[in-house]
């Protein structure tokens, strides 16, 4: 709805010169109208003019119509207010019932090929709560991104070389040698959790006894290979019943195994962008807007985890990709400018990786965090939560805050049919429309005609603008890689909803009032419905 005046706008920018940046957003008080803008302050900043006579000159440059606007005024310092002709209000809800299960896809005009990689897990042990929250995050930038035209492919890297894989299958050989009866120990910075045991017992199982015996050297590579397939099945399990897929499996070892690793150093050599110095070979990182150059290859030879991430990238832009977005944890946020300046100094184009932070998540149960989990050792596993709360309350209390803000997650909260359950409350809302459409003896698809806005009352267009604000509420979060968007929305809709419910009748109004509410339950079961299919959330119509 309001794509036809954000255009509008811009026409008018043009008029006054070059284009220039401008918001077009709903107020946070509805009494100011239903859209602002600060084109008249920005134009007036370039130009050092008042911002108030500058919005004037805006305001009557505009057409009206093509704006399909019923008021305009000017607020405060130079802001500029519309009210939308109710023509227009139900032209969009009319969109709405007709786009169905649509509503809210769009087709960008600049549609890109975009890699979306998260979670990207370390096959040490199982998935923890962190990783959940990153799975909930990348798979909803991603549904963002496909739902406005993007061609989006998720992407997981597997860590699969370097110390901690080796560690892990030492582990696991002194756990199978624990399970054969004989003493060994863990290893210095090895792993400890009940999931090795699992391993070892069904390697035992599977190999016979007689695998305990094999040579050290032999029985380490077995491990190793074994550990990182049952690790990886199990992850992959995870995810899955966490309704979390993966287009691409992408392997840290077949980096270095197919060259890319050492490919990557010669090209930042040949580009002259790499310097020796106390046996280590460094990358000039300081000149591509990093804060300090940064070791490459240290001076036992051994390579930094930088070296494989930039091959891993490279990859990435030769296969294609327009853009890649990456999720990573919060504590990898002074990372992000190196790998950045890295990419740079490589020839690759400004913004073309972006980065989209993890915050820790902090589980609580009456009060108190929970600390652990038995069969991991020492953390909170993605599978112990969901199968507590249920993966619709996991998905959706990953997603109701800014990624990059600290959760607090309230195991109980979440498993209550409560209205202070957020995703409890949405799910409410969708099911009170739905049996409002069921008390009537109707089928949603049979509930058709055009809505009469004249027998309405306020509650009812109130409602009816939040319901049409959804397309543009999915373009921002899309622009923005923000989900938590979807849920904010989808809060304020149900708190919308259900106070629709309580004060306006439906049933045994007039004829035109009845038809008409019911067209608007019908098309806030259908967004409701469309909001948390997005976020991969179920959409009951019965509680």
């Amino acid at each position: 709805m309001s794509e036809r005046l954000r255009a509008e706008l811009a026409r008018v920018a043009r008029t006054f010169g070059d284009d220039v940046t401008f918001t077009l957003e709903r107020p946070r008080d509805p009494s100011h109208g239903d859209l602002a803008t600060n084109l008249a302050m920005q134009l007036a900043r370039r130009d050092r003019s008042n911002p108030r006579v500058m919005a004037e000159r805006v305001i009557a440059a505009l057409d009206p119509s093509a704006a399909m606007l019923a008021g305009v005024e000017i607020a405060g310092p130079g802001f500029i207010n519309f009210r939308l002709a109710a023509d227009t209000l139900a032209q969009e809800f009319q969109r709405l019932l007709s786009d169905g299960p649509q509503y809210g896809r769009s087709r960008t005009s600049e549609p890109r090929r975009i890699n979306v990689e998260f979670v990207s897990a370390n096959p040490t042990g199982p998935l923890h709560v962190g990783h959940g929250r990153g799975a909930a995050l990348g798979d909803g930038i991603a549904a963002l991104l496909e739902w406005t035209g993007h061609e989006v492919t998720r992407e997981f890297y597997v860590n699969d070389a370097g110390v901690q894989i080796a560690r892990l299958a030492e582990s696991l050989w002194a756990r199978v040698q624990q399970s054969a009866g004989r003493p060994a120990e863990i290893p210095e910075g090895g792993y400890h959790g009940e999931y090795l045991k699992e391993a070892a017992a069904e390697l035992l199982q599977r190999e016979g006894e007689g695998f305990a015996d094999l040579e050290f050297a032999e029985g380490l590579a077995r491990c190793r290979a074994a550990i990182l397939a049952i690790q990886r099945a199990e992850q992959d399990g995870t995810l899955a019943d966490f309704g979390v897929r993966f287009d691409v499996i992408a392997s840290e070892q077949e980096v270095y195994d197919h060259g890319e690793v050492a490919a990557a150093i010669a090209r930042l050599q040949d580009a002259g962008l790499t310097f020796e110095e106390d046996g280590a070979l460094w990358l000039r990182a300081s000149a591509f807007g990093d804060d300090r150059d940064r070791v490459l290859r240290k001076s036992d030879g051994s390579y930094t985890y930088l070296v494989p991430d930039i091959a891993y990238h490279l990859n990435k832009f030769r296969r294609g990709f327009d853009h890649a977005i990456d999720v990573w944890g919060a504590d990898h946020h002074g990372y992000i400018p190196r790998m950045q300046a890295a990419l740079k100094a490589l020839g690759l184009p400004d913004g073309w990786l972006d980065v989209a932070l993890v915050q820790l998540v902090r589980v609580v149960r009456g009060g108190e965090e929970v600390k652990m989990s038995k069969r991991s050792g020492d953390f909170v596993t993605l599978r112990d939560l969901y199968e507590e709360v249920g993966v619709d309350a996991a998905r959706y209390w990953f997603l109701m805050r800014r990624s990059d803000s600290h959760l607090v997650f309230d195991i109980e909260l979440a498993k209550s049919r409560s209205d202070e359950n957020p995703v409890f409350y949405v799910q409410m809302a969708r099911a009170r429309m739905s049996g409002i459409l069921r008390n009537a003896g109707r089928a949603p698809e049979d509930v058709t005609g055009a809505i009469d806005l004249g027998v309405l009352g306020a509650d009812d267009l109130g409602l009816i603008k939040k319901l049409t604000q959804f397309p543009e509420t999915v373009e921002r979060a899309a622009r923005e890689h923000e989900p938590h968007r979807i849920t904010t929305y989808l809060d304020d809709l149900a708190r919308m909803s259900h106070g629709w419910y309580h004060t306006s009748r439906v049933l045994g109004e007039s004829p035109a009032v009845e038809h008409s509410r019911l067209l608007l339950a019908r098309g806030a079961r259908q967004v409701f419905g469309n909001a948390l299919t997005l976020l991969g959330i179920s959409a009951p119509d019965r509680m």
